[in-house]
């Protein structure tokens, strides 16, 4: 085996393990958290051989490094998400490309994924992605403005709103997370009784904070670094 190919296996072997451990821990099923790995600015290469081990849920943030991945690799069948900031003009490139859109933040973004989504006679799974400390600097609806773009998107046809991801701040103590994760998980139950809908998935958790999001009720946790090592550029 040569080394890149023992130094992925293994590194995602051991996130496997901890997030098992976890999920153990706090008494969830087995199985009831998923491991995204977050491959933007790894070549396709890497992917094919996570793939080829058996691991099939990819992350990508920037659309064309994504949609080049996906031609290159395009006989295998890979769970493709999108976690990504994502612009209005380049909605049209993303819609029915991936198996999640986790970054959909406004109803004029989600009117745009829909309008794709309906010319490819396709529906497309998204996620709202919630700031829920209030930074101004990053992307996400407010807590203020969560009911009235779920139900913009509840009028969408070619839109199925699967739940939420949220980005909290950063800390060096994984602690300092909690709150913000268990912040999103409360207003996903809020939104669920409000609406009467279901809302199974919670984007949250990255390689450093992964064992407290999945504590406070994460269903996929995006691991980057921990996996592939440090980017490339």
């Amino acid at each position: 085996m040569e080394s890149r190919e023992k130094e992925l296996i293994e590194n995602l072997a051991a996130v496997n393990e901890d997030v098992a451990d976890a999920v153990a821990k706090t008494g969830r099923k087995t199985g009831s958290v998923a491991v995204m790995a977050v491959s933007k600015l790894h070549p396709a290469s890497d992917i094919e051989i996570l793939y080829q081990a058996g691991h099939k849920c990819f992350g990508e943030s920037y659309v064309q490094e994504a949609l080049a991945k996906q031609d290159e690799l395009a006989s295998l069948d890979i769970d493709w998400h999108y976690i990504g900031g994502l612009q209005s003009k380049k909605a049209k490139y993303v819609s029915g490309r991936f198996c999640a859109i986790h970054s959909v933040d406004s109803i004029k973004l989600a009117e745009l994924l829909n309008k794709k989504a309906q010319s490819l006679g396709v529906v497309q799974n998204i996620l709202i992605q919630v700031n829920t400390a209030g930074e101004e600097q990053k992307s996400g609806v407010s807590e203020e403005q969560l009911p009235s773009l779920i139900e913009g998107i509840s009028a969408l046809d070619n839109l199925k709103l699967t739940g939420f991801m949220a980005l909290p701040p950063f800390f060096g103590d994984p602690e300092g997370a909690r709150p913000y994760f268990a912040r999103l998980r409360m207003l996903s139950e809020g939104m669920e009784k409000l609406f009467g809908i279901k809302l199974p998935e919670l984007s949250m958790g990255m390689t450093g904070d992964f064992r407290v999001a999945i504590e406070e009720g994460s269903t996929m946790v995006r691991v980057g670094t921990r996996i592939f090592g440090q980017r490339l550029s």
